[in-house]
């Protein structure tokens, strides 16, 4: 599967100048047009904004240029003030968690956060339109997730407790709202109303449990690495339910973005290994069997050969970010006692046949020809974010230091 060629000594964890400033250009543009650095009312929408808070983080390590990272803190507090917020087109008012303005600053993530979309979200009186369902408001736990984590690497990169302690408050609301006891056992919810009182969408998100655990586990071990963090919540009770919910399930899937999650949750346990996390090493193994599996369905399906126009950008930059996450892996497993893992490495080796889908998906996108299509002008900003992420992946993909 290795293309004749590839350059196997590439790595897309230490990015060229020239990436760099090409993402800066691209991140730079998204701050002004979505009124971060200009006057423009803001536009916020939870998952392009994650993306952007690693971005700017990765940019202000990479170039040592501060204006990075105030644009990373500002992007924190714009996102707590709008999206912590109910819509100006809702009769409700104030923040979704019901706090106060003092408190609310104090613990902007109680209440989650929205999604940001177009819509309304829909009303208890209105019929589901599968459709419109798309552009309605509301929370998504996949969302939260992705915000629990810029959140952490704020933390991380300033030793600041606070945003880790926002990221671990965010978890547990998320997990008391999006998860219940069925008649199949545990439970999530798809999606949410603004305020976390009913369901939206009620079927489960195939990785969301996943997801959920290994952010836990994440936020877990910042709090422990970050001195004069206050030790509540500590997610113990919630990382056990999720737990519980993963066991014996299969996560292979064909879709790009779903199969860049996996890699990318593969690399944040890979990390979490080094941090004394999930010693037993079996979940890394099962992420990395899921997405090898899931790469040989993708490849199958040849969709590197339709035009942009047919293309969805967010979603094969998503396999791009992931698939640059093996090097983390691979840099894991060249420590004792995981060198001697034949699982793990027998993986890899598969995974590594892949690495090349990584890069033609980068260079079909930074074609600009192919961003005059009207499936990436449509996307604009979540497809600009996840390109700049490509560049400067380390921001979003390494979780310390």
């Amino acid at each position: 599967m290795m293309r004749s060629g590839e350059n196997r000594t590439e790595s897309p964890m230490r990015p060229a100048p020239r990436s760099v400033k090409e993402a800066a250009e691209i991140m730079m543009r998204f701050a002004e047009r979505t009124g971060l650095s200009s006057e423009r009312p803001p536009r916020r929408y939870l998952w392009t904004d994650a993306f952007a808070v690693c971005n700017f983080l990765g940019l202000a390590q990479s170039t040592g240029d501060a204006r990075y990272m105030n644009l990373a803190l500002r992007l924190v507090g714009q996102v707590h003030d709008v999206l912590g917020s109910y819509r100006t087109d809702d009769p409700r008012v104030g923040r979704i968690s019901g706090l106060g303005d003092e408190e609310g600053r104090i613990h902007p993530t109680r209440g989650g956060l929205r999604i940001g979309k177009p819509l309304p979200e829909r009303a208890a009186t209105e019929a589901f339109d599968e459709r419109l369902e798309w552009d309605r408001d509301g929370q998504y736990f996949h969302y939260l997730t992705k915000w629990m984590h810029a959140l952490d690497r704020v933390a991380s990169r300033t030793e600041q407790a606070q945003f880790n302690t926002w990221a671990r408050e965010l978890a547990e609301a998320a997990h008391a709202a999006f998860s219940y006891s069925g008649r199949e056992g545990r439970r999530m919810v798809w999606k949410m109303s603004t305020d976390l009182r009913r369901p939206l969408v009620s079927s489960m998100g195939h990785h969301d449990p996943l997801d959920g655990y290994i952010t836990c586990i994440e936020l877990q071990s910042t709090r422990t690495r970050l001195q004069g963090t206050p030790s509540e919540p500590n997610l113990e009770e919630e990382a056990a339910d999720f737990a519980m919910m993963i066991r014996g399930q299969d996560w292979t899937t064909a879709d790009p973005l779903g199969l860049g999650g996996l890699l990318t949750d593969a690399s944040r346990v890979a990390q979490l290994m080094q941090l004394g996390a999930f010693p037993e090493g079996e979940l890394l193994e099962a992420l990395l069997s899921a997405a090898m599996q899931g790469l040989s369905y993708y490849v199958r399906q040849n969709d590197s050969g339709l035009s942009a126009s047919r293309r969805l950008a967010f979603r094969e930059l998503g396999l791009a970010i992931g698939l640059a996450g093996i090097e983390l892996v691979e840099e894991f497993v060249e420590q004792p006692p995981w060198s001697q893992s034949a699982g793990v490495r027998e993986r890899l080796d598969a995974l590594r046949a892949y690495r090349f889908l990584g890069s033609e998906i980068r260079s079909f996108w930074l074609d600009a020809k192919h961003r005059e299509a009207r499936s990436w002008s449509e996307h604009r900003d979540i497809n600009e974010v996840m390109l700049a992420t490509n560049l400067v992946p380390e921001g979003f993909l390494r979780i310390s230091g």
